[in-house]
């Protein structure tokens, strides 16, 4: 928050610090107190605002409302009163692996012996780990998991609102399951996406095998009415840069940072600051989920940056996704694969995006098809400039050939901005801190 906005609020503090907050960082929050906690999804702000709309746990009586300062603290409110509304307020940045990976480890865990036993010299490419008994390098590894898992994962119940307080709050290495519920609130809060402090080999994934890992920083899984904004996602002190290699594969040990999948619904991520990472942002994750995803996956995504970011900037599945007023950065030498990726059935509705790309990196790139669907690519800009994204993708990558027309028009939207202005105003107002 800058020394300005807090002048403001103390002249102006019969207003409140929500309209202050409304007015200097654009914020589409229902006004209703000062506090942010009890701050809810404006009506018509996308998508997440459809039919009972998001109010988290802004109805909380004082007994459900929690100021925590640790990660088992944290995990006791959410487990505290049900499903009664609830609001806990994060202090500080708390870290459930703290300790360090060791303790987590199984006895007898021997990451050197598994390197041994598995090694494609010894093992070969041929056949998976499944299968190997439980005393196996492989079968301590899994209890190991199995213990980071039980730890790192955090189940946030329906009627909940999670907030940081002030500038530096956040979750470190932790993964929030918001999972088959309604309602809920997340944000002005610091992400470091969680570590796998245990991947997996397998030999068999390409014609080199890879490392596979888990966690990823917030999971949205069947649930519905979920506002996500204003929050900071990266890989913070474990870029994929610092990560070991062996078997001549990186040793991946970063998931996504935000995924929406099996048959969540009526979401909206705004204002949120996504950096540094690869896989970032998936809605659907099977194209075999259509029983459960079809009709679903509806998303708003807008005001966020990406920077940094490889790909899944999203990539979608079955949903109808309106993603505007989006702000892309692609670093000078930095690995760029896609930003928006088109999977089967979908309805991507990208519009009034700003894409900022370095020389070398061409506008055809922000396109990516998985699957036949259509999709609406109207008024993004390029470095300043007016692009029209698919018929640029379909010149220079004809064997993707992209189709034009979603199929639909999103009409929950409140502020629009120009696509020329979306840098200067998303860049110094998305993310954590911008909250009283």
């Amino acid at each position: 928050m800058s020394t300005q906005m807090c002048h403001a609020r103390v002249i102006a503090s019969l207003v409140g610090c929500t309209a202050l907050v409304l007015a200097l960082t654009g914020t589409t929050a229902q006004a209703h107190t000062g506090d942010p906690g009890r701050q809810t999804l404006a009506a018509g702000d996308g998508w997440g605002s459809e039919g009972t709309g998001t109010t988290g746990g802004s109805a909380a009586d004082a007994d459900h409302v929690y100021t925590v300062t640790t990660w088992a603290e944290f995990k006791a409110a959410l487990a505290a009163g049900g499903t009664a509304p609830k609001i806990i307020k994060v202090k500080g940045t708390i870290d459930p692996v703290a300790e360090g990976c060791a303790a987590f480890e199984a006895t007898g865990y021997d990451f050197a012996a598994y390197l041994e036993k598995y090694s494609p010299e010894n093992w070969g490419l041929d056949t998976d780990l499944t299968g190997e008994p439980a005393d196996s390098p492989e079968g301590l590894r899994a209890v190991s998991a199995a213990n980071q898992d039980k730890v790192i994962k955090a189940n946030v119940p329906a009627n909940t609102t999670i907030i940081g307080v002030g500038k530096n709050a956040g979750i470190r290495g932790g993964s929030l399951q918001i999972k088959g519920v309604d309602n809920v609130i997340l944000r002005n809060l610091t992400f470091e996406a969680p570590l796998d402090c245990f991947p997996q080999w397998d030999p068999t994934d390409g014609a080199t095998g890879a490392w596979n890992s888990e966690y990823d920083a917030v999971v949205v899984y069947g649930s519905t009415h979920v506002w996500i904004d204003h929050n900071t996602l990266s890989d913070g002190r474990y870029p994929d840069s610092t990560l070991p290699t062996y078997f001549g594969e990186v040793y991946q040990q970063h998931d996504g940072l935000l995924d929406i999948v099996r048959g969540a619904n009526y979401v909206t991520a705004s204002w949120n600051s996504f950096q540094d990472h690869d896989k970032t942002l998936m809605i659907g994750n099977s194209d075999s989920a259509a029983s459960t995803d079809t009709g679903k996956l509806k998303v708003t995504l807008h005001h966020n940056l990406f920077e940094g970011i490889v790909e899944r900037a999203p990539r979608v599945r079955f949903g109808q996704v309106d993603a505007y007023n989006n702000h892309f950065v692609v670093a000078e030498g930095q690995s760029y694969s896609y930003s928006f990726g088109v999977g089967i059935a979908s309805q991507l509705y990208a519009e009034k995006n700003a894409f900022s790309l370095p020389a070398g990196i061409s506008a055809a790139k922000t396109l990516k098809k998985w699957s036949e669907a259509p999709l609406t690519a109207e008024n993004n800009y390029v470095n300043g400039t007016l692009v029209d994204l698919i018929a640029v993708h379909n010149a220079e990558i004809p064997a993707e050939t992209l189709q034009s027309g979603a199929g639909w028009t999103p009409t929950l939207r409140t502020k629009v901005d120009s696509p020329r202005a979306v840098p200067g105003i998303v860049d110094h107002r998305a993310g954590a801190g911008e909250i009283c």
